[in-house]
C-alpha cells in the first residue's frame, strides 16, 4: 500500500529550520520621545548649573543687563561676582559700574547685599574705587541687619584701613544664636552636627495653620538645639546655636591679625585648639592672630 502524501505544512526541505517570529518594531515616533526623553535628562542639569554658576563670563552688555534685573536676584549676584573678578585684575573698565555698587549696599535682598560688600572690598588701592563712596557705603552697612553683612562690610572696611567694624569681626568667630521668629509648635528640626548653608532650614514651626521656616543666619554646623519636636514656643525663645564655617573663620582671623585688640584674644583661642573639626591653616592662623595682637599691645 502506498503511503498517504504528506500535507503542505508537513513538507519541508532537508535541514530546514523554522524561522524565529519577527520582533516588534519600535516606531519612529516612539523612538523620537525616546531619544527626546534621555537627552533632556542630560540637558536639564547642565543648564541648572550653566544659569546658576557665577564663573560664566558675562559681556558687558550682560552684565550691565544683570545688575538691574529685580525679577532674578542671582543674575545681580552673578554680574557682581564678574565686577569683583575684574577688579582685582585692575580692569579699568568696570569703573562704570561703581555707582551700581553702591546703589546695592541697601537693596532689600540680603544674598545680594552680602555679594556686594566682599566686592567693594576688593575696590581698594584703586584710585577711582577711592572716589567711588565705597568707604562711606560700607560703613552704613555696619548697621545691616544681617550678621553676615555686617561681617563682610567690616572686613571690606579693613582693606581701606579703616577698624570701625572690628566688634562685627569679632562676632564672625562666634556661635550663632537663631531664635523662634513668633510663637508656634515645633514640627520638625535639623540634626545635631548638621553642616547648614546659609539661609539653610534649621527647624519648622507650625503658627495659626501655618508652616514657618527657621532659617540659619550663617554657615555653619549645627552644635545646640533648644527645642524639641512638639515643643511650644514663644517669639524669641533660643531654637538652636551654630558654629561659624571654618572659611568665615579664616577670614575673620586674618583681619584681626591687623587690627584685633587684646580683649578679642578670648574669641581667638579656641580656634588653636588641636580639634578634628579645625583645619590645620586656620589653628596657625589663630595662633599668628594672638602674637600679633600681643607685639601690638606693647
Amino acid at each position: 500500500m502506498s503511503a498517504l502524501p504528506q500535507s503542505p505544512q508537513e513538507t519541508s526541505s532537508p535541514g530546514s529550520e523554522s524561522a524565529p517570529p519577527a520582533k516588534p518594531r519600535m516606531s519612529t515616533r516612539n523612538r523620537l520621545l525616546f531619544f527626546a526623553t534621555g537627552w533632556l535628562i542630560v540637558l536639564m542639569p547642565f543648564l541648572f548649573w550653566w544659569n546658576t554658576w557665577f564663573g560664566r563670563q558675562l559681556s558687558d552688555k550682560q552684565l550691565s543687563e544683570y545688575l538691574k534685573d529685580d525679577k532674578k536676584p542671582r543674575h545681580i549676584q552673578h554680574a557682581l561676582v564678574q565686577i569683583g573678578e575684574r577688579v582685582t585684575r585692575h580692569d579699568p573698565s568696570v569703573t562704570r559700574w561703581y555707582p551700581d555698587l553702591v546703589r546695592l549696599a541697601a537693596y532689600p535682598i540680603e544674598e545680594v547685599r552680602n555679594t556686594d560688600a566682599w566686592v567693594m572690598g576688593q575696590g581698594v588701592g584703586s584710585k577711582d574705587a577711592a572716589g567711588a563712596g565705597f568707604h562711606d557705603a560700607l560703613r552704613k552697612m555696619l548697621a545691616d541687619p544681617s550678621v553676615m553683612v555686617r561681617g563682610n562690610a567690616a572686613l571690606s572696611l579693613v582693606r581701606f584701613g579703616d577698624a570701625t567694624g572690628r566688634p562685627y569681626i569679632v562676632a564672625l568667630l562666634q556661635q550663632a544664636k537663631v531664635t523662634a521668629p513668633q510663637a508656634g509648635a515645633i514640627t520638625d528640626l535639623s540634626s545635631l552636627g548638621t553642616t547648614i548653608h546659609q539661609g539653610g532650614i534649621i527647624a519648622k514651626l507650625e503658627s495659626g495653620g501655618q508652616t514657618v521656616e527657621v532659617r540659619s543666619p550663617i554657615s555653619g554646623r549645627l552644635r545646640e538645639l533648644s527645642v524639641t519636636t512638639g515643643q511650644s514656643v514663644t517669639e524669641g525663645d533660643p531654637i538652636a546655636a551654630l558654629d561659624p564655617g571654618m572659611d568665615q573663620v579664616w577670614e575673620a582671623l586674618r583681619a584681626l591679625y591687623l587690627i584685633g585688640q587684646p580683649e578679642d584674644i578670648p574669641a581667638i583661642r579656641p580656634y588653636q585648639r588641636e580639634l578634628p573639626e579645625i583645619p590645620d591653616h586656620v589653628r596657625q592662623q589663630a595662633v599668628a592672630t594672638e602674637q600679633a595682637i600681643r607685639e601690638r599691645a606693647k
